[in-house]
């Protein structure tokens, strides 16, 4: 990521939360309102961060997936059903990392195998998903007699981090929002650092000169993919897992075409993909904030807010970015 996006990064989170600051007035603490905004973001943006990181896995080895938005709503959907009558959170989480993962395999086999339009395939899947979510949806829980739901994920207590005064609450977050940020890491290190990464990297940029080396390009992007596929499950499992929990037909309201943004805005990168759902996550952690606190911020502004700074980031307006040269194009031996 270049010096002015993340500059463009840094001050509009930082207006975001002045204006938060200055709308509370003198009936809150300034500091309680900063920190609330700065746990607020860290939380929500969990979704997009983990959608940004599957689109990395996916289109740093060349495969084109937009249907991030409909991997995390079947993953969110299924992930609550079973945690449902398996009364087992974990159960719950595995499930949607699974069904994330085979709708990954799904998308690659269209894609990679058959050659298929990567956007066609995407929006195929995006479509499947809204409609085997809103029909099992109304089959299941339209007749009553549904179990109790299991709740959502605990807040850990990070010790010493958590134990700072004012600013530790910052970190006590849930356990799929901490490893959204130990993933941000651990993809950036298996992607530039790894042997993995590097053969990625060449499949998304050369694949001919990949495959003449002997490396499969086909494997490489199935495994991506699928391993995308499961991160984007993790995303989904968010939504009814450690949000609320329960299910509402597309609850994931667009966040993972938003997360697509901020993969592209982060140019390709993990770090510069968090960097960018950090962003988009504090225009929404203003909506919730001004709800919480009763703000006189006007609802139809804060609603659009996210929208809105997604097509700026798009516009190329802080500067271009530059996907790897094979994203999108079927490879053929």
């Amino acid at each position: 990521m270049n010096l002015g996006r993340f500059a463009f990064i840094v001050a509009t989170i930082a207006i975001l939360m002045l204006l938060t600051i200055a709308a509370a007035g003198g009936s809150l603490s300034p500091t309680l309102v900063a920190v609330s905004m700065l746990a607020t973001t860290l939380q929500v943006a969990t979704p997009l961060t983990l959608g940004a990181l599957s689109g990395v896995f996916c289109e740093r080895a060349g495969v084109v997936n937009i249907a991030i938005e409909g991997m995390m709503l079947t993953a969110a959907f299924f992930g609550f059903i079973f945690s449902l009558y398996t009364h087992s959170i974990i159960i719950g989480i595995i499930v949607a990392v699974l069904i994330g993962g085979l709708l990954g395999l799904f998308h690659a086999v269209l894609s990679v195998t058959f050659h298929t339009d990567q956007i066609i395939s995407g929006t195929v899947i995006n479509i499947m998903a809204v409609g085997i979510t809103g029909y099992l949806n109304r089959q299941l829980f339209f007749e009553g007699n549904v179990p109790h739901a299991p709740g959502v994920t605990p807040t850990i207590h990070i010790p010493l981090i958590a134990d700072i005064p004012v600013i530790g609450k910052i970190f006590e977050l849930q356990p799929i929002a901490i490893s959204a940020i130990v993933l941000v890491f651990v993809t950036d290190f298996v992607l530039f650092h790894t042997t993995w990464g590097l053969r990625t990297r060449s499949v998304g940029e050369h694949p001919r000169a990949a495959d003449t080396v002997g490396i499969s390009v086909y494997f490489m992007r199935y495994m991506n993919v699928i391993i995308g596929g499961m991160i984007a499950g993790l995303g989904g499992a968010y939504f009814t897992l450690e949000s609320v929990p329960s299910f509402e037909p597309m609850m994931t309201n667009g966040r993972g075409f938003i997360a697509l943004a901020a993969m592209i805005f982060g140019n390709w990168t993990p770090l510069g993909s968090w960097a960018a759902a950090l962003l988009f996550g504090a225009a929404q952690a203003l909506q919730i904030n001004a709800q919480y606190f009763g703000l006189p911020i006007p609802s139809q502004f804060v609603g659009m807010l996210p929208y809105l700074l997604t097509m700026v980031a798009l516009t190329g307006i802080v500067g271009h970015t530059i996907p790897p040269a094979s994203d999108g194009i079927p490879y053929e031996k």
